[in-house]
């Protein structure tokens, strides 16, 4: 019997503990902030128990030992252990709002909570920007998750079908976006559609989505439209093999318009169709899900 790893890291203030409950609620073994010096003998242990899948997540609280892990994660894959990394991120705006709001303070703040004030503000969001440069190498080994503008719930489905996904092959995620709500920071490619008709201005589909009929039938009459999907399918496809050669398990394909509502939902429920034939594909619509 393989153990499967999940390992969840990532920004404070992202939804890690979100994200952990989720697994707990999927049946799986959860420890939360196991310190890294830790993980290779907790995995060991676990590999002679009847326990199949693991969740751990590790943070910056953990600081001193964070750059043990990457080779940590290279040993047990070489231990035969399915390790999936995944790193929950959100934009610096964000992280500030969401610890103003709860009035928690920063793990690796010097400032007490409530972060009040400029000076507060200032301390706080170089607090935030120092977690980055800590956690960045094991943000380059991660699938990353924005977190941005989605609420628990939708984290928590998105996580339960990120990781219903086959470890053994690589992962397709087509994500639609809003550019004036800017790029996700969980993005490998990002495509701007933003050129091609606009269902927005004609009539009766202002408030339609890509995944209605009248806004289908509308792109489809227009040439452009396809070009780009073909465009863009053949590049994904050109990078599978050599992405996969590089141990990816999962690689976000971001597609943006204007409002995140016709043009890049339309694009990736057809880009989503066409490699679910042949892989695992999955589909997000940022904005959609978020309202």
């Amino acid at each position: 019997m393989t153990l499967e790893v999940v390992l969840i890291t990532g920004m404070s203030g992202s939804g890690k503990s979100v994200a952990l409950h989720a697994l707990e609620d999927a049946g799986y073994y959860c420890v939360d902030n196991l310190p890294p010096e830790l993980l290779l003998p907790f995995v060991a242990l676990e590999q002679q128990s009847s326990v199949e899948r693991v969740a751990i997540a590790v943070d910056v609280r953990s600081a001193t030992a964070l750059p043990l892990v990457p080779a940590q994660l290279r040993e047990l894959r070489r231990s035969n252990v399915n390790v999936r990394p995944l790193f929950l991120d959100s934009t610096t705006d964000t992280l500030v709002r969401r610890f103003s709001e709860t009035r928690r303070r920063h793990p690796l703040s010097s400032t007490p909570a409530p972060q009040d004030g400029h000076d507060g503000q200032r301390a706080l969001v170089e607090a935030i920007e120092l977690e980055r440069e800590l956690l960045a190498e094991l943000r380059d080994q991660a699938h990353v998750i924005d977190t941005s503008v989605i609420r628990p719930s939708q984290l928590q489905a998105y996580v339960k079908s990120l990781l219903s996904a086959p470890v053994s092959q690589l992962t397709l995620v087509f994500e639609s976006f809003a550019f004036k709500r800017g790029i996700p920071v969980d993005a490998d490619f990002v495509f701007d559609v933003r050129m091609l008709p606009n269902p927005h201005y004609e009539p009766g589909m202002r408030d339609l989505t890509g995944r209605d009929q009248p806004v289908r039938a509308f792109l489809e009459q227009h040439p452009d439209v396809e070009r780009m999907r073909s465009r863009i399918a053949d590049f994904i496809d050109e990078w599978l093999e050599p992405l996969a050669r590089d141990h990816r398990s999962y690689v976000t394909v971001a597609i943006g318009c204007t409002g995140g509502q016709h043009r890049s939902v339309y694009l990736v429920e057809q880009l989503a169709a066409w490699f679910g034939q042949k892989r695992t594909a999955l589909k997000r619509h940022r904005e959609l899900d978020a309202g």
